[in-house]
């Protein structure tokens, strides 16, 4: 998948599905480590795809987080 597409699909998703999505690729990330340290095939690429993927969910989930906060006290204010 491109990347732009991955961001628009990630970009979608709600915040329970980001955290669900970093716990998939939190889990994914230790079995290519595993792999890595076995010898078992050509995981580098892997492993930093999944770091930067990871990196993203987490970047959007805080974003959405403070979009919520930010609502939330303006609906107060």
């Amino acid at each position: 998948m491109k990347r732009k597409e991955q961001i628009d699909q990630l970009k979608d998703m709600t915040v329970a599905e980001l955290n669900d999505q970093a716990d998939a690729l939190k889990e994914s990330l230790f079995r290519l480590k595993f792999r890595k340290t076995l010898g078992v095939g050509e995981v580098v690429k892997d492993i930093r795809r999944e770091k930067k993927t990871l990196a993203r969910v987490y970047t959007l989930l805080n974003n959405k987080k403070e979009a919520e906060t930010t609502e939330a006290s303006e609906a107060q204010a």
